[in-house]
């Protein structure tokens, strides 16, 4: 038994201890190694700051010209010039965007865009033939037609959420007190289907016809901010100055319309596929419900 104590457990405790100083020995071993990165990092990064230091300590030692010619006016303006070219050059146009829109403009026009693309989303969601008229929900409720079992049917059309099932349920459901009653409910089911897709699709529209509202409100913000530098300045303003006033009435202009002009479009191509699809309902719920009509108020439905 101690036999296969010291063979087992202690063995197993002295491997254990192995392994641990295994791992505390690679990790003393990287820790070295990083520090001496590190060192040679600021090494390399304090030569050229001693190199920049005795530089410019070396000119101290010189004597300064007697006349040092004064740089031309021409020249200092070009340097100015020069130097503010590639600070406006280093801004994205992303950034110059954000600048001439601001914190409410830009706000405003991602939040139109969120929508926007939301609104699509639902909408083609919503437009699919599986979401209107299935085929599946064709095909089984007129098999159990076909096989006299109407209750069947019933619960086939009842289950299922679709633009159809809910106008063939509520047919079926007006059915016992016959056929006028339930054509009936399916017209006034299908109008309230319809008109849940037209609220829907309605916020697209409402979207295009925002955005140019906006950005024309921003073409008048930014025209104003202009010439109120132009007036409120005692000598003439420079063209940066006005730039700000116009940037932003431009931008603000331009996203308007990028917004508007595809949500304009998608909202027409949407609208006449809805009422394509919806007048496929009335057409295929009528035809498959036309086997009643010569059903009395007595019937039931099952």
């Amino acid at each position: 038994m101690r036999h296969r104590f010291f063979s087992g457990g202690f063995g197993a405790t002295i491997g254990s201890f192995g392994l641990l100083s295994l791992v505390l020995a690679a990790l003393s071993l990287w820790a070295l190694m990083g520090a001496s990165a590190v060192r040679a990092q600021d090494a390399a990064a304090e030569k050229p700051a001693e190199k920049a230091a005795e530089k410019a300590a070396e000119p101290d030692m010189e004597l300064p010209p007697e006349e040092p010619a004064a740089p031309p006016a021409e020249a200092e303006s070009g340097g100015g010039a020069a130097a503010d070219a590639p600070a406006a050059a280093e801004q994205s146009v992303l950034g110059w965007f954000y600048s001439a829109l601001g914190p409410t403009y830009s706000i405003t026009f991602f939040g139109l865009s969120f929508a926007l693309v939301a609104l699509i989303v639902m909408n083609l969601l919503a437009a699919r033939r599986d979401s209107i008229v299935p085929v599946v929900l064709v095909e089984g409720f007129e098999q159990q037609l076909n096989e006299k079992k109407y209750q069947e049917a019933y619960e086939v059309a009842k289950n299922d959420e679709s633009f159809l099932g809910q106008v063939l349920s509520a047919g079926l459901a007006k059915l016992s007190a016959g056929y006028p009653q339930a054509i009936e409910a399916m017209q006034e089911v299908g109008e309230e289907e319809n008109m849940k897709l037209e609220h829907r699709l309605s916020y697209i529209a409402l979207i295009g016809t925002i955005s140019p509202m906006v950005g024309l409100l921003g073409t008048v913000d930014g025209m104003i901010r202009s010439f109120r530098v132009i007036a409120t300045s005692p000598t003439t303003p420079k063209p940066s100055q006005l730039a700000e006033g116009i940037s932003t009435a431009l931008i603000t202009t331009l996203i308007g319309l990028m917004i508007a002009i595809p949500a304009i479009a998608i909202y027409n191509i949407l609208r006449n596929r809805f009422a394509r699809l919806v007048l496929e309902v009335g057409i295929v719920s009528e035809g498959l419900m036309s086997r009643f009509s010569s059903v009395g108020g007595a019937t039931k439905k099952s």
